[in-house]
């Protein structure tokens, strides 16, 4: 995979993973949470803020894994500061405007 696929590729894994936790009520849309949480079976049952919040700080780990290691099979992996870790976490909270504007701020008609 060449370096323009590659980051392509950590782009839209970047858009996915930080819209991920606001597009659905599962657990990195895999692991049903409603049976598990809530026992009277309220069918209006939504996954918590917290949650959606702490998903998406793994999924952000997840994403920089994954960057790094397509960084390190391509050339020389590049020692990051905080700084880069802190862009890319704001950069990465940018990335997930929509989906919690889709789920929080838009009305409900």
């Amino acid at each position: 995979m060449d370096v323009t696929a590659s980051s392509w590729l950590v782009i839209a894994l970047g858009i996915l993973g930080a819209n991920l936790p606001f597009l659905n009520e599962k657990l990195f849309a895999v692991v049903p949470l409603k049976k598990a949480l809530q026992a009277d079976g309220d069918k209006g049952w939504r996954k918590p803020l917290a949650l959606r919040l702490l998903e998406l700080v793994i999924l952000y780990f997840i994403v920089g894994a994954v960057a790094f290691a397509l960084e390190a099979r391509i050339g020389n992996g590049f020692p990051q500061t905080w700084e880069f870790y802190a862009i890319t976490g704001c950069l990465f909270l940018v990335l997930a405007f929509p989906g919690f504007v889709g789920r929080y701020l838009r009305k409900r008609r």
